[in-house]
């Protein structure tokens, strides 16, 4: 065993073993949490302060958990949910928000059954994390990129003063996808891994927009327009939501709830046709009977802001999707504006994405995440193969797993000391 000497204030000194744990994200910095009072904790990063996607994440309010029932908040994990069930269900909502409580962080449950701290944003739940870890005796060390071992065991960091090696009784990786690489999360470790037979699934985008082949007027004229208040379908599913036009194409959360099968379908098909109901409080017999009365000197526009509450962007949808023939035809127009097939070329790259799917295959970890082919290394967080909507499902998971993985690795430890 690599460790480290502790002294216990009775003159006795009792030898801890050496944890270190890479990736100073949520699923890092819960795993120290886990091993800081049985090790000696090193936290590693590579950038030059941690959490710094977890920042990002905060300055749109910082969805930590979701209080809606279990059942279907278990199920929006879908085909992970069979393995990441026992792992979630180890850090239940509920002990979330007790946890952040803990930390002095006052928390609220939003209309939709998010829960957010009360200030709205990262900060203050890290700084107070951050501290309770080093009060406890864990090791931060910013600036130290993983480069991946040395050909006895010892973990290769790239720093600014040269090359830094590490040895360690436990290691949990916590390396994340490879969504905003700027923030640290660049997917460079799956070439480690692979190079040590590991099964790493191909990074994709995850609640992520989507490129649509716009007209130069549309792109121009409605890029940053809000389409308010339309319910999105596809692939047998409807939500009601908003989203927006972008100079590529759209994104949104209600295209986030959606993304993944989109993108599956892109990816398949070469396309993927949302379907959008631009009036969803409005029946189509309603809308036809509206649009059908005469208009006389009205213009196209106005009766359809008239008629159907139709303007600005969502009128401008259907000029880009609609043949100039159906304005004509009031019932064609009114089935259009409830169904208006809306093409997707493709995902947006991952570096624009909110999250990644892809990632170590979870039939590579045992039930405590630590990887089959390499004892003593544990995996946690979005490096797994897994992907959940917003909402507070992805930091809950990536607290989650990183819990396991540090209670995993204490175990692991204990039981090849004794």
């Amino acid at each position: 065993m690599i460790a480290s000497r502790v002294n216990t204030g009775e003159g006795i000194q009792l030898e801890k073993p050496v944890a270190a744990i890479i990736g100073g994200g949520p699923a890092g910095l819960a795993a120290a949490e886990r091993l800081v009072g049985v090790a000696e904790v090193h936290v590693f990063d590579a950038m030059p302060s941690l959490g710094r996607k977890f920042l990002l994440a905060g300055k749109s309010g910082l969805n930590i958990t979701h209080a809606e029932d279990l059942d279907l908040f278990l199920s929006r994990f879908k085909e992970a949910r069979t393995k990441l069930e026992p792992l979630l269900r180890g850090f239940l909502p509920d002990e979330i928000r007790s946890w952040a409580a803990a930390l002095g962080v006052e928390i609220f449950v939003g209309s939709s059954g998010r829960v957010f701290p009360k200030a709205m944003k990262a900060s203050p739940l890290l700084r107070a994390w951050l501290k309770r870890l080093g009060e406890a005796g864990a090791t931060f060390h910013p600036r130290h990129r993983w480069t991946g071992w040395t050909e006895d065991g010892a973990l290769k960091f790239e720093t600014q003063g040269g090359e830094h090696l590490f040895r360690a009784d436990v290691t949990v990786l916590a390396l994340g996808g490879a969504s905003w690489p700027r923030l640290g999360g660049d997917g460079k470790w799956t070439t480690l891994l692979r190079a040590r037979d590991v099964v790493v699934n191909p990074l994709r985008p995850a609640n992520c927009g989507f490129d649509v082949a716009w007209s130069p007027h549309m792109a121009a004229r409605f890029a940053g327009e809000p389409v308010k208040s339309v319910t999105l379908s596809f692939g047998g599913r409807s939500l009601r939501g908003d989203f927006v036009v972008t100079r590529y194409g759209i994104e949104g959360s209600a295209v986030y709830a959606l993304s993944a099968d989109l993108r599956d379908a892109a990816e398949r098909d070469g396309k993927a046709v949302l379907t959008l109901d631009l009036a969803p409080d409005r029946d189509v017999e309603r809308l036809t009977r509206d649009l059908a009365r005469p208009r006389g000197k009205t213009s196209l526009a106005n009766h359809l802001r008239k008629a159907a509450g139709i303007d600005g962007v969502k009128a401008a949808l259907l000029r880009e999707c609609l043949d100039a023939a159906l304005f004509d035809d009031a019932g064609a127009l009114a089935e259009a504006i409830k169904a208006l097939p809306l093409t997707l070329i493709r995902a947006r790259p991952i570096a624009e994405a909110i999250s990644s799917a892809g990632g170590v295959a979870l039939d590579e970890l045992d039930e405590k995440l630590m990887l089959h082919r390499i004892p003593g290394v544990f995996c946690a967080g979005e490096m797994l193969d897994w992907e959940a909507p917003t909402g507070g499902y992805l930091i809950s998971a990536c607290l989650a797993t990183g819990r396991a993985a540090g209670t995993g690795a204490a175990i692991y430890d204990s039981e090849n000391d004794s």
